[in-house]
């Protein structure tokens, strides 16, 4: 099992997570975080540091967000590993409060 962020992450990139990740397993895209599932050495530090609650145990990401399982794995390919804490975005407050926000994700 691994761990995987949702879509609350889009728009926010809050990288508190990134602190405390032993293994370096997160990835940075523009606007999104990813876990890269092959790196994730589940060991759940990540799940409590995240102000916008976007990362849960693949086995409990809600039925609604499934698809941000596949889409983890495959942006972890893509982006670059982030290993230091960073700024949110300057409007994550905003976003963190908006739903549906998928539309939003830069590739």
């Amino acid at each position: 099992m691994t761990y995987v962020v949702t879509e609350s992450c889009i728009r926010c990139k809050y990288t508190d997570c990134v602190d405390v990740c032993p293994v370096d397993c997160f990835r940075e895209g523009a606007n999104f975080l990813v876990i890269d599932p092959e790196e994730c050495i589940d060991c759940t530090l990540c799940v409590a540091e995240c102000p916008v609650e976007a990362i849960y145990a693949e086995d409990d990401v809600p039925h609604d967000q499934q698809h941000f399982i596949a889409l983890n794995a495959e942006l972890a390919k893509q982006w670059k590993p982030i290993v230091e804490r960073k700024d949110a975005l300057p409007d994550a407050e905003e976003w963190s409060k908006v739903k549906e926000k998928l539309g939003e994700l830069k590739r």
